[in-house]
């Protein structure tokens, strides 16, 4: 029978419209500048707010810790965007803060319907294999670029979109003699940063369906394009997020599954080398000669002058937003930036929450006793760490890419533990059933209700 749209229906479309429409196309006619991607977000926050007062939708209802901690984040922002605005701010930073405030209602969106909208683990592996097949897209459009200097990106174009104000900054950039590529997202170092993330998810697809007996090819080759599509990047940040990723899976798998990623990783390097001779070598020096390379320098010089901003508002900051290029020195670095906007109330708020998923989701993984779920909560949790780590090297919140998918993974740690929840409690019910009769006859009234209301965070 035909399945009905849910969240997770809403939620991929989202994730494709974010991963496959270029980042620079946004909806024309409008007073602010929304991407395709923003307007389905925003649109999810208005489904979830419907879903909420009725009983009918399915839509979990209930405590839930990642839910919690995006409203604490949620209102945090909301209470520096009052405190900067009741001052005089210029138009223009104060058009921007209107926007800034916009813009994270639509990612507060989309962790309350990650969420509450997903019925079942099948409907969040629907959701994740849909971030990976859109992480895929991009990295093909990326080798196109790296390979043979075609960018399809400018060939997209759609009824009722434009280009962004960010048109003059090329996804092509030169490095080492080597192209740096973004794919369909808005910069390399983005780029590379959101594939770090997919990666691991896509491996985790390749692992669960070798388990279940199903077709893996297609995740592995999703994966080796991906990783393909990380190198062609040629970022530091793409590496070091995936080095402290790594770290957390290396840390929680078994030792056969240290082995296959290990010989998995050599046998890519050797490939790597082999289609792109000089690209390994390049790596090594954007590390072996930090220390005198320009774009670490100019990283590091602005930290006294962002400590003299700060200073003037160290609580609240200026306003969300109002820190931007074309007037004010770029800090390629977002907590330095948030602490300049956002003060101290915007970093604790933003580490606060990363920490809060990842927490979330080694809750879940404690919880369960399915070793797929229990990789899952690992993953997702190994994944939060790269933007924990790509904050320190460029202003990641200024991307909406890496920082809307980074949302959605906290999401994502907030529906499996509320399902993890709410099997345990099935299980906890079930057992106290001594007549198998009985005992069916409650699991099928559990199953009849399971996608709804017995799967909510209160269950």
């Amino acid at each position: 029978m035909p399945r009905r749209a849910d969240g997770a229906t809403m939620i991929g479309i989202f994730v494709l419209v974010l991963l496959v429409l270029p980042a620079r196309l946004v909806v024309a006619g409008l007073p602010l500048s929304l991407t395709p991607a923003e307007i389905v977000a925003l649109t999810l926050g208005l489904v979830w707010v419907c879903a909420q007062m009725i009983s009918t939708t399915g839509a979990a209802k209930g405590a839930n810790p990642a839910r919690t901690a995006i409203f604490v984040y949620g209102a945090l922002l909301l209470a520096v965007y009052g405190y900067t605005t009741s001052v005089y701010l210029p138009s223009d930073e104060l058009n921007l803060a209107d926007h800034t405030l916009v813009l994270y209602l639509g990612y507060v969106s989309l962790v309350l319907v990650m969420c509450d909208g997903l019925g079942s683990r099948e409907r969040l592996d629907f959701v994740l294999k849909a971030v990976v097949v859109g992480g895929t897209f991009s990295a093909v459009v990326a080798l196109l670029q790296f390979r043979l200097d075609l960018d399809i990106t400018q060939y997209m174009q759609f009824p009722g979109l434009r280009h962004s104000s960010t048109e003059e900054v090329p996804t092509v950039i030169s490095r080492s003699d080597l192209r740096r590529v973004a794919g369909t997202l808005g910069h390399p170092i983005e780029f590379g940063a959101v594939s770090a993330m997919v990666l691991p998810i896509a491996a985790h697809l390749g692992f669960q369906a070798r388990s279940r007996g199903q077709a893996a090819t297609r995740w592995w080759i999703c994966a080796a394009v991906i990783g393909a599509g990380l190198m062609f990047s040629v970022s530091r940040t793409a590496v070091l997020g995936l080095a402290g990723a790594s770290i957390i899976l290396l840390l929680g798998w078994s030792n056969r599954r240290r082995l296959i990623a290990a010989g998995a990783f050599v046998v890519f390097l050797g490939f790597m080398k082999v289609l792109v001779p000089g690209l390994l070598g390049t790596f090594y020096n954007l590390f072996a000669g930090a220390g005198e390379d320009s774009s670490i320098i100019y990283r590091t010089h602005d930290y006294p002058f962002a400590m003299r901003e700060f200073g003037r508002s160290p609580i609240f900051g200026r306003g969300p937003g109002t820190w931007y290029p074309f007037k004010h020195q770029v800090f390629d670095n977002q907590y330095l930036l948030s602490l300049v906007e956002t003060g101290l109330i915007g970093v604790v708020g933003f580490v606060g929450v990363i920490v809060a998923g990842m927490s979330v989701a080694l809750w879940a993984r404690r919880l369960s006793t399915d070793p797929n779920v229990r990789n899952l909560g690992l993953t997702i949790a190994a994944c939060l760490v790269i933007p924990l780590l790509g904050a320190a090297t460029f202003d990641m919140l200024s991307f909406p890419g890496i920082t809307s998918l980074m949302f959605l993974l906290i999401g994502a740690a907030g529906a499996m533990l509320r399902l993890e929840r709410a099997d345990q409690a099935a299980r906890t019910l079930l057992s106290s059933f001594h007549d198998p009769a009985e005992r069916s006859r409650s699991l099928i009234a559990l199953t009849g209700r399971g996608q709804g209301s017995a799967r909510s965070g209160s269950s």
